[in-house]
């Protein structure tokens, strides 16, 4: 260990030597040393070693290093080329990027083709905009480390670049068109709105009763009514024949709060049943009003908990409710009561939605009426063959029935499957034709659509006449509808459905059982 730490130590010595300064600079004056001791005789020095190094040697020996520390040259970093890596930085590079000239010259030497730069006019050197996109950017340069375009690229990718601005102003001035279209018919038709207020006010409304039925109002209505007087015109076509109040409604009300709040407290069957209903049906329907709100008309956010007409909505359902018992609350009402309540005050609303439900039609899908719903429904494929006579054969041909698509329709007053502003349009002859113009507006509907039903199978069909496209407009759906004719041996919807009736009582006598003798 002795020879180890004097090798050590001497090897420290000619490091520390090797990095002290060789000249001082002029006028310096080197540091003072102090004087080395008196020069000890080998042996003792030796002796002298050994033992005052024993304790520190061991120490000094696992500390210093057996080799001279070499200084690492440090090599001037070389800034690498901009790149890209998945993982990590872009690793240094050694080497100096190339010159555009040089790869240039390696490409020639290796493809053996002379390279002919394109005049200065050929190229974008100055640019005043800024690409906007990708497009521009076939007009700009390669990057310096790549072999520039030739004549023929850079010509070609000139065209390929002026072909797409102009087909990019070619869709533009369409699009300009179209709006400029779209426009002139929204300005035509607000004022053909405007004028059709003032007639309504001043001319039909105050005479009513005399007015109702003329060919000029029947026409203008067809039109659509004006969103300011359309609560109004439902109003008095519905009518009001089960005589509801205001007062009427503020009690039915008062009445659907204290069930609410008996089924959030209690839930006693005892109090339910002496409110006169079933247990099951009362408390079911009254909690499907809650879960049935939610959906309707998500996209609006108006009648979700939380928004504006949510409380209003619910106080609508739950009194319709408890005045029709028997009736209950049926999935769809929620669609029809949010349209009037769009359209009119909250008992307003209330009047019209009972006085609505309890036509003959409504009531028995409501009611879930199922010979009379059959009724119904072979009176529609009675029109439905003689209008669409192809197309019936094919809903024949994959037995498809009237009731797959018809049911949600009819529940819903199409409220659900068609734009709300043409749903309302749909309502208003609804309001001046009756139930016959709910029909007529199904045949409609298949008529617009009918080359693609045409081609698609029942599991297609019932799909798209579920969910119908959200592009349909007005002005094509009322054509179709107009060009429907309800009429059929010159028997009219009334009359057809009326014999069915009849047909259906006589089958019914005639399957009676005979009195006993």
């Amino acid at each position: 260990f002795t020879d180890v730490n004097l090798n050590s130590r001497n090897t420290y010595e000619v490091s520390r030597r090797r990095s002290a300064p060789e000249h001082l600079p002029h006028g310096g004056t080197a540091p003072a040393e102090p004087a080395p001791p008196p020069q000890e005789p080998a042996e003792r020095a030796r002796h002298r070693v050994g033992i005052a190094g024993a304790g520190s040697s061991f120490a000094e020996f696992f500390t210093r290093n057996f080799f001279t520390k070499r200084t690492k040259e440090l090599k001037p970093s070389v800034q690498s080329a901009p790149g890209w890596k998945l993982f990590g930085k872009v690793p240094p590079r050694e080497n100096l990027p190339k010159d555009s000239k040089i790869i240039q010259q390696e490409y020639e030497a290796r493809t053996g083709r002379m390279y002919k730069p394109p005049p200065p006019s050929a190229r974008r050197k100055n640019i005043e905009f800024e690409p906007l996109s990708t497009t521009a950017l076939i007009l700009e340069d390669r990057p310096a480390n790549l072999p520039a375009k030739s004549v023929e690229e850079a010509l070609r990718h000139r065209q390929e670049y002026d072909e797409m601005v102009a087909e990019a102003k070619k869709r533009e001035i369409k699009e300009a068109h179209k709006r400029k279209k779209i426009m002139r018919e929204r300005f035509k038709q607000e004022e053909n709105i405007a004028s059709a207020v003032v007639i309504w006010v001043n001319e039909i409304l105050p005479n009513w009763e005399g007015m109702r039925a003329t060919r000029r109002v029947r026409e203008l209505w067809w039109q659509g009514l004006p969103p300011s007087v359309r609560g109004k015109v439902w109003s008095l076509a519905v009518g009001n024949e089960l005589n509801i109040t205001p007062e009427l409604y503020e009690i039915f009300l008062s009445r659907a709060k204290e069930r609410w709040k008996s089924f959030s407290e209690t839930s006693s069957e005892n109090d339910i049943e002496d409110a006169g209903a079933s247990v099951a049906d009362r408390e079911a329907s009254l909690e499907l009003i809650k879960l049935d709100i939610s959906r309707t008309f998500p996209s609006l956010y108006i009648f979700q908990k939380g928004g504006p007409y949510h409380d209003l909505l619910h106080s609508v359902l739950g009194a319709y409710t408890c005045y029709r018992p028997d009736v209950g609350y049926v999935q769809g009402m929620s669609f029809i009561a949010a349209v009037l309540i769009l359209n009119l005050e909250e008992a307003d609303a209330f009047i019209a939605f009972a006085n609505l439900l309890n036509k003959p039609c409504q009531l028995a899908f409501f009611r879930v009426d199922h010979s009379m719903m059959l009724k119904y429904f072979a009176a529609f494929e009675v029109f439905f063959e003689e209008n669409l006579p192809k197309l019936f054969l094919h809903f024949k041909s994959y037995s498809l029935t009237p009731d797959i698509y018809l049911i949600d329709w009819i529940f819903t007053l199409y409220s659900k499957s068609l734009p709300l502003d043409l749903a309302c349009r749909v309502w208003d002859v609804f309001c001046r034709d009756g139930e016959e113009f709910l029909f007529r507006t199904g045949l409609g509907i298949l008529r617009l659509y009918e080359d693609i039903l045409l081609q698609m199978d029942f599991i297609h069909i019932a799909q798209f006449l579920t969910k119908l496209p959200e592009d349909i407009t007005s002005e094509k759906l009322f054509s179709c509808i107009a060009a429907i004719q309800m009429q059929n041996s010159n028997k009219k919807w009334a009359q057809v459905f009326a014999s069915l009736m009849k047909d259906n009582k006589e089958g019914d006598k005639n399957h009676s059982p005979a009195p006993k003798s």
